[in-house]
Order: structure tokens, then sequence, then C-alpha cells
């Protein structure tokens, strides 16, 4: 891959490049467009792990992709220093902050299309298609098709608002840049793409894009020249491989802090495992007095250290990856994985597995499961009664009222998009009263 194609300033829904502007280059510009959005506003009210959580402090989805952005764009800088040392030509088109933009922006954007609550959100959508009630309508569906609902992924929910649903409809979406829509796109292939996908390949253990968006991305990838990888699958934008690590290094030390915040995680476990991250106790750390303080500190000593060593890992590694001969996350080859697969496993054991998260995820199951069988069904009456085979009942034309500005008409697939479109852009409080209302539950 060559670093001035993967840097086009090409806008979906303009025709050409962007001409460069002194005070606001085209990929700040792109971090302004995700900020100013209503589907990154609703991240406010989003699960990141904890659903509607009795503290205030702990993360949402949009406290967390803010996080995330600003580590990388530390990481997505710190590395342009360098190629742009090694590659003095790319300097005429690029700067070192450019390569911090992309990735800020890319980073900023990486949730925008998780549903309400969280994973469990998007693993009830999935089951509800492959083995629930919403198997029979997705049977007569093309067989990659199929799969998009059946492996729902809020990454291609991500990509499908980005580039078509948000502002300009049918027209570019958000109208990002190529360059900072593939460095969004950490998993470059289709639901049923084949080819590659090598167990060590991380770009290659989800899906990024829906059939619907197949074209879209195909034309974001020859921009930008992301190698292929097998039919509907491309190798990674160099840069997402630093996304990928500004999220991870995010929630594996922040859940730790947030955990430790709650009660749930002891201060000197906590403590422990973020001096292994760090690798020395800090000169001024006993300065520090309060045990909350004290992790705060430690926390931003633990992320400022793990950017340094990301940084140095991709710049080790910058030939293979530009070659497409290395796959594997970049925070796995650090001396670090260790301490950091310490924390993922407290966390998962004392965080994730309480039994208030449990009856959380229990209660925003049933509430996905039920606006999704909804609306689904209500769609499906008004795809019939199209075909005059029957007369509309008055509750799907009700239900069908609540979905402003979708798409109307077109066959079954695209129906039933505009489903997981609705209750996926949905917040967790708006969810849960729809499903009461739904419900015939009319007060809170």
């Amino acid at each position: 891959m060559d670093w001035r194609r993967l840097f086009s300033t090409r806008r979906f829904g303009h025709s050409g490049n962007e001409e460069p502007k002194p005070v606001r280059s085209a990929f700040q510009k792109d971090w302004d467009r995700v900020v100013f959005s209503s589907a990154f506003r609703r991240l406010q009210d989003k699960t990141q792990v904890h659903s509607l959580p009795e503290s205030d402090y702990v993360r949402t989805r949009l406290t967390h992709s803010l996080e995330a952005s600003s580590v990388g764009r530390s990481l997505g800088a710190g590395v342009g220093v360098v190629v742009l040392q090694r590659r003095p030509r790319l300097a005429e088109i690029v700067t070192a902050a450019d390569f911090g933009h992309v990735v800020s922006a890319a980073c900023l954007a990486h949730d925008i299309g998780n549903p309400p609550f969280g994973h469990h959100g998007e693993a009830t959508i999935r089951h509800w298609f492959a083995n629930g009630e919403g198997r029979g309508l997705i049977a007569g569906l093309a067989p990659a098709e199929r799969r998009d609902f059946e492996l729902f992924e809020g990454n291609a929910q991500g990509f499908r608002i980005l580039a078509r649903l948000q502002n300009w409809r049918h027209a570019g979406g958000l109208r990002l840049t190529a360059a900072t829509l593939a460095t969004f796109m950490k998993y470059p292939r289709a639901s049923d793409a084949t080819g590659g996908g090598a167990e060590e390949d991380a770009g290659a253990r989800k899906f990024g894009y829906f059939q619907a968006e197949a074209a879209l991305f195909q034309s974001v990838a020859e921009t930008v020249g992301l190698l292929a990888d097998g039919a509907g699958a491309w190798l990674r934008h160099p840069l997402a491989f630093l996304v990928e690590a500004a999220d991870d290094i995010c929630y594996r030390i922040v859940d730790l802090e947030d955990g430790c915040k709650l009660g749930r995680v002891a201060f000197r476990d906590a403590e422990e495992l973020l001096l292994q991250v760090i690798g020395e106790r800090p000169a001024r750390y006993r300065e520090v007095g309060e045990e909350p303080e004290r992790i705060g500190y430690l926390r931003a000593k633990a992320i400022g250290h793990l950017v340094e060593r990301t940084v140095a890992s991709f710049l080790e590694r910058e030939e293979a990856v530009m070659s497409g001969r290395h796959r594997a996350a970049l925070l796995e080859g650090l001396q670090e994985a260790p301490a950091l697969a310490a924390i993922e496993k407290l966390t998962r054991e004392r965080v994730f597995r309480t039994i208030e998260r449990t009856q959380n995820e229990i209660a925003g199951g049933e509430v996905i499961r039920s606006l999704v069988a909804a609306f689904a069904g209500a769609v499906v009456e008004e795809e019939m009664a199209s075909e005059g085979r029957l007369a509309m009942s008055p509750r799907a034309e009700a239900l069908l009222r609540l979905m402003p500005g979708r798409e109307k008409g077109g066959g079954r697939y695209a129906r039933l998009l505009a489903v997981t479109d609705f209750v996926s852009g949905m917040t967790d409080s708006y969810a849960i009263n729809q499903s009461r209302l739904i419900g015939g539950l009319l007060r809170p």
C-alpha cells in the first residue's frame, strides 16, 4: 500500500479530492462532522459496560469514544513523525498531525453503530434473526443478506451510518474522507467474505459492512488502495491498527478504573495490575494521597506508557503492515500483553459478571427483542399489504408511524434493514420507553 493513496481526501458524495485549508485540514473536518452528528450524541445514553449505572462517574459510549479519540490522536501523531522522517516526500501532502487527525476521527466514530445495551443488545438482534422469531422472516433472502442479520454487527451498522444514513442519505452520509472511512473499518470484509481470514488476522474476526453498502466500501477500498484479500475482503488500512489499539487501551485500562470506583475491584488489585503495565512505580506516585486519585494517576501513566509502546510496535512493523504480512493486533505483541490479559480476566470476573449487570442484560435483551419483533412484524405486514396479500392491522400502521425517515418500499432485505437501523439507533432510555409503550404500559 502507498501512504499517498491511503491519505485520500476524496469525499463520498463529492467529486475529486478536497483542497487543503491552512486553518482546518480535511481530516479535522471529519472529526467535527462526527462530533456534531445526532448519531454521535446518542452515545451519551448507550451502555459501555454498565447499563443505566447507579454512578454518573462510569463511562458511557460517548465518554469512551472521546477517550479513545484522544488516545488515537497521540498514536497517529507519534507514528506520523517517524513515517515522515522515513519518507520526506510524503510531507508534501500530509503532516504528522494529519496522521493523528485521521486516527482520532475514526476512533471518535468507532462505536457509533452499536445498539442499546452494548454487546448484549447486538447479540440479542443476532439471535432473534438466526434462532428466534425472525428466522422465518429472512428465510427467502439471498444467503449473504441472511448472514447480515444472523451475524448482525455494530461495526457494519457504524459504516452504514457514516456512509449512508447520517445527513446526506444515499449521497455519502456524513461525506467523510476516504482516508477516515477506511481507517474506521477495523474489519474490511463482508459477512460472506471468502479467502483470507487467518487465525492471527485481527481484521477478519468480524465483518464491517452489510451487503447494502458493498459497493460503497469497494469504492472506499479502491480509492485508498487497500489490498484485496479474497472475495468481499480487503486488508486493513494501516492506521486501522491504531484505532483498534486506542480502543483496546482505553477499555482495558478504564474498565479497571471504573470497577475500582464502583467498589467491585479492590484498590490493591487495581494498583498492582496498573504498576505491572507501567513496569515501575512512578517517581511522584507517593505524592498522590487518596486511593481514587492514585488509581486515576496510574491510569494516566499506564495509558501514556502503552501509547509509547504501541507507536514503537507499529513503526517496527511498518513495512510488514504496508505489504499485508503483519495482521495481528498491535497490543498482542507487546511485553505488557500478559498484564493486559490479567486486567481483562479480572474485570470480566468482578465487573462484567455481577448480579446487577446480569439483571440489566436480561432486561435489556427483552427490550431489544420486543422492539425488533414489533417493528419487523410491522414492515412485513406493510410488504404483504402492498402485494395485496392482507390488510394491515391498526397496530402495524401505528408502529410504522413511529419510524420517521425510513425508506419506504423495497424488498424484504431493505425493510428489515430499516428496522435494525431504527432499533440500533435508539438510546438505552428511549428503547426502554418504546418497549413499555408497545407493551401497553402507558405510564412509566
